[in-house]
């Protein structure tokens, strides 16, 4: 057997990973309590703070969490609400009691969306996935967000199909988008306020299976939607 010699610093870095800033959102004091101690005990999350829903804007800035995990609880709306209002937040892993809160919660931008029943094991993984940029959806919560149908309309190409699932509105701002305007430049081209701009603009990605603006400005394109 030959030894070869191997410097230290050529060798790989077996370290684990650093691990993931979590801030824990609920407007429950014992609830944000009760995640905060099983995230805890999980390998690879830092719970860097906790805060109610009128507290998420400063608490981004002081905490610089790179992942939420948000109890929506019974406020739907009010979670759907907060969530439209923030400016650029880092993806939220939201818990939902039923299947059917999760329709309001999608269309404000969530893209991680997670029933009460999840075990500490499935949040944990779901973080994970959305630090990577994936969308999480429980099995139980996706089928109602997005229809067999309408995947193979999206799928297929089908404009006719996609567009009737837009609304008026939500055209009219998909335009602008091509334009390359801002978020306020639209709401005062179409006399409306920033926050509702955000949530058709979330509407459209969702509907058209897109992550980004400029992914929505193409689909819409190929499917038809929108002529450039």
């Amino acid at each position: 057997m030959t030894l070869i010699p191997v410097s230290v610093n050529s060798l790989p870095d077996l370290r684990d990973p650093p691990d993931r800033r979590v801030l824990v959102v609920a407007a429950d004091p014992l609830t944000r309590a009760g995640l905060v101690a099983l995230l805890n005990t999980q390998r690879g999350i830092m719970v860097v703070g906790q805060t109610a829903l009128d507290g998420i804007g400063a608490a981004l800035i002081a905490y610089l969490p790179q992942v939420l995990v948000w109890d929506a609880g019974a406020r739907i709306a009010d979670t759907a609400d907060a969530l439209i209002a923030l400016d650029e937040p880092p993806p939220a892993l939201i818990l939902v009691a039923e299947a059917e809160d999760a329709a309001a919660i999608w269309l404000a931008g969530a893209r991680g969306i997670m029933l009460h029943s999840a075990r500490i094991a499935e949040i944990v993984a779901g973080l994970t996935a959305l630090s990577a940029g994936l969308t999480v959806l429980a099995p139980g919560v996706s089928d109602p967000l997005i229809a067999p149908r309408d995947r193979l309309a999206l799928a297929s190409g089908s404009g006719a199909q996609a567009g009737n699932r837009l609304t008026a509105r939500e055209t009219e701002v998909l335009h602008a988008l091509t334009e390359g305007l801002p978020n306020k430049a639209i709401a005062q081209h179409l006399g409306i306020s920033d926050s509702t701009v955000k949530f058709h603009i979330n509407a459209i990605m969702g509907k058209l299976g897109a992550q980004s603006r400029t992914e929505a400005v193409v689909r819409a394109t190929r499917l038809g939607l929108i002529v450039l």
